[in-house]
């Protein structure tokens, strides 16, 4: 009797330590915005960005930070596409065309709380061609991290080169379930860059991808070791931070909050990681208002991008 009561007790604990994890609990703010030092460069006229909608997974807000509601969201699985003189370059791949067959390798309960839909369009490859716009006309993909869903749609690109840091490249190999896909795609044309600047909008090290300030690549491990946020400023003044999956919902960093403990049990390698990028993506929320947050599965802040389209002559992109 002792002992079933014993283990009944330890349960209950245990499912009121899960619930409670799941109630709101905003993340103390632990840098300040002395420390962000904001720089805002001279974009070539003729840049552009837009977004490629690939696919989608309906799920309950409450998944994706701690106090979400009990709502459907639709946490979008997309590409965003940067034209600049230097290049055209890609941000993550989304779902490829064996999407299906990647999203059986996630773990069965994430794929029982959540509702998979690939985009009519297609892969990105598939509107890529689309728009009459050849892989050899990119100058790569870059990753904001290797999980399945960012490198879903590279299966589909042979040859064009993948960008990500040297922390994501080691994890790939050696990040066991969590990379498990990327292993799969085979010898992909993986380049590896460093953070070779210093100092950017309060992140202590950088990268210029273009050496003209208009793409810079920061680290920010936490959801995996070599998770990047890029950060793009275009010619209409606006600023925009690709955070990959820091956070899946802006309310991630609006508040900030982190992910209830059973996603971040799931999905983050480091959580506290993830909660000093967040303090700091929220300050910088607060200081640049120019500056938009774009987590890689909030649809509603994609959906405030550019779409990319066939007309425009460098590209895809509509003017």
């Amino acid at each position: 009797m002792r002992i079933g009561f014993a283990l009944l007790l330890a349960a209950a604990a245990a499912i009121g330590a899960l619930a409670w994890s799941f109630q709101p609990r905003p993340i103390v703010v632990t840098t300040t915005a002395a420390e962000l030092r904001l720089v805002t460069p001279n974009p070539p006229a003729d840049m552009r960005l837009g977004v490629i909608h690939t696919g989608s997974v309906r799920a309950r807000a409450l998944f994706a930070w701690r106090g979400g509601g009990w709502e459907r969201r639709e946490f979008g699985m997309d590409v965003v596409i940067v034209e600049h003189p230097q290049g055209v370059l890609l941000f993550d791949a989304g779902f490829g065309r064996e999407a299906r067959q990647h999203v059986e390798r996630r773990p069965a309960l994430l794929r029982v709380l959540s509702d998979f839909r690939v985009d009519p369009a297609g892969a990105v490859a598939d509107q890529l061609a689309g728009a009459s716009l050849p892989l050899t006309k990119l100058a790569g993909v870059v990753l904001t991290h290797a999980h399945a869903d960012h490198v879903s749609g590279l299966a589909d690109l042979p040859g064009v080169p993948v960008w990500l840091s040297e922390e994501e490249r080691a994890f790939i190999d050696h990040g066991g379930s969590a990379t498990r896909v990327a292993r799969e795609l085979g010898a992909l044309n993986y380049r590896t860059f460093r953070y070779d600047s210093g100092p950017y909008w309060g992140f202590a090290r950088s990268h210029d991808v273009f050496g003209d300030g208009t793409v810079v690549l920061v680290p920010a491990g936490g959801h995996t070791p070599g998770s990047t946020i890029a950060f793009i400023h275009t010619p209409d003044g606006k600023s925009h931070a690709l955070i990959g999956d820091l956070a899946w919902q802006r309310e991630g960093v609006e508040l900030p909050a982190e992910r209830p403990w059973l996603s971040r049990w799931w999905a983050d390698e480091d959580a506290a990681g993830v909660r000093a990028a967040l303090s700091h993506l929220h300050l910088l929320h607060k200081a640049a208002p120019e500056l938009i947050i774009v987590p890689a599965h909030d649809r509603r802040v994609m959906a405030t991008l550019p779409p990319a389209t066939r007309t425009h002559a460098l590209g895809i992109l509509a003017p």
